[in-house]
């Protein structure tokens, strides 16, 4: 096999590879006496067929299952031989080819660029640990409590007031058509809870059991559904149960009712979840900081197709989203232009970061344990109660699926590598500053 190099300007490659016909004429040959050791044909004895015979019947399938296989080993051989790492898959392309002749086919592909990462022990960030006071685990333990209560039916005079549940029947028409999804029956509402359109629930107020009312309302210009956008909608509404909801004492039994021993051992888990949540989110603005650092310290040139594809699955998204009316506030009145130029900085800026966070895990070993991979599949498993075997069966069977779980892992490792050798302080706040220097940043 016969390799040349015909294009090498910045992150390209190209590559001119070329098989002799005798060569593959060889792997034919090979290949069709092994046909023959299986074939069955009248008049001759398993793996005594003549080779001529076998090239009239056979060759043409022969030769392009022989075909396949040469330039798919003969490229790998091209990136093994010429030390090459792509950019993304190569591309392929079979220049020519006759019976009797030279095989000839390219490569084209852009390769990793050089990365050389900084020394991480220069890098200086500051890791915010949160102190939860006991008045927050209060604010949640009462937030559980308010989840548990019971209602109880009340009175029949009894007029319905904000935090009752209210038990309606309801018919939705605009412009005094029925509309799909604007009918219900039994349906339990605790007012006060913005479940539904805003004033549907303030017209409730003060109805008693068997009252009915008919409610008019506007849909929010924003509805999701467009067809009912912006427009008044009548709902005839029959009241057939008021009740209040009960308050329920924090409590060994509530705590029960949980799952927990006792009020103290809730207590206890409850702080250690919201501990939790506040290191992760603590975490999550570490890893953003650190990133902004690494992104403003490494220059490199980039793919131009690695960027061209981020580019296309963000921007995608985004007309998905402006076609749905989901543009964020800080995007709507941008010309497409504006969004574009925008936008493709946002790919660059994954794609140079990724290249060097994959760059970093390649050249200090980091892999990612089976283990921490099976955990993540039995987690995403339990996102699907009933269908844990089948989601466990999907990821065992599909090694892209696979590579989708284990990609964010791998990344994790590869920052806490980074930080393990950078200069992290840590400061302590109060939940208030955490929240606040959140909503700054």
């Amino acid at each position: 096999m016969q390799i040349t190099e015909t294009n090498a300007t910045g992150l390209k490659r190209e590559y001119k590879v070329v098989v002799p016909a005798d060569a593959l004429q060889g792997q034919i040959e090979s290949r069709l006496r092994e046909l023959g050791e299986r074939i069955r044909m009248p008049g001759f004895r398993p793996g005594k067929v003549p080779l001529q015979l076998l090239k009239q019947r056979y060759e043409k399938s022969v030769m392009g299952e022989v075909l396949e296989k040469t330039v798919h080993e003969g490229s790998h051989q091209l990136l093994n031989e010429r030390n090459l790492r792509p950019a993304g898959q190569p591309k392929v392309e079979i220049v020519a080819f006759e019976d009797g002749k030279d095989l000839e086919f390219s490569v084209a592909m852009e390769v990793i660029p050089e990365i050389t990462p900084v020394d991480f022990k220069t890098l200086k960030l500051e890791r915010t640990v949160v102190d939860v006071p006991d008045s927050e685990i209060e604010e949640s333990l009462q937030r559980l409590a308010k989840r548990q209560r019971k209602p109880e039916a009340a009175a029949d005079d009894h007029a319905a007031q904000s935090g009752d549940v209210v038990v309606i029947d309801f018919v939705g028409r605009v412009d005094g058509e029925e509309f799909e999804g604007g009918k219900a029956e039994d349906f339990h509402l605790e007012l006060g809870s913005g479940m539904f359109i805003p004033g549907f629930e303030d017209q409730l107020i003060g109805l008693k059991k068997s009252d009915k009312k008919t409610v008019q309302v506007t849909f929010p210009a924003e509805y999701g559904n467009k067809e009912l956008a912006g427009k008044p909608a009548d709902f005839d509404v029959t009241v057939k149960q008021v009740s209040q909801l009960k308050d329920q004492p924090i409590d060994d039994e509530m705590a029960k009712a949980l799952g927990a021993d006792d009020l103290e051992t809730l207590r206890k888990r409850v702080r250690e979840q919201i501990e939790r949540d506040y290191t992760l989110a603590a975490r999550a603005r570490l890893k953003r900081v650190l990133l902004d650092q690494l992104a403003d310290k490494h220059d490199f040139t980039l793919p131009e197709g690695l960027v061209e594809a981020e580019f296309e699955a963000i921007w995608k998204q985004i007309e998905a989203d402006m076609k749905a009316d989901r543009l964020d506030a800080e995007d709507k009145g941008k010309s497409e232009e504006q969004l574009k130029s925008e936008y493709r900085d946002i790919a660059k800026r994954r794609v140079k970061l990724g290249l060097l966070l994959s760059e970093v895990g390649r050249s200090n070993n980091i892999q990612v344990p089976n283990d921490d991979l099976t955990r993540a599949i039995i987690s995403e498993a339990r996102r699907f109660p009933g269908q844990e075997k089948q989601v466990i069966e999907f990821y065992q069977k599909s090694p892209e699926a696979l590579n989708q779980l284990r990609a964010p892992i791998y990344e994790d490792k590869v920052i806490d590598f980074i930080l393990e050798l950078a200069q992290v302080s840590e400061r302590r706040a109060t939940p208030e500053e955490f929240r606040k220097e959140g909503e700054a940043a």
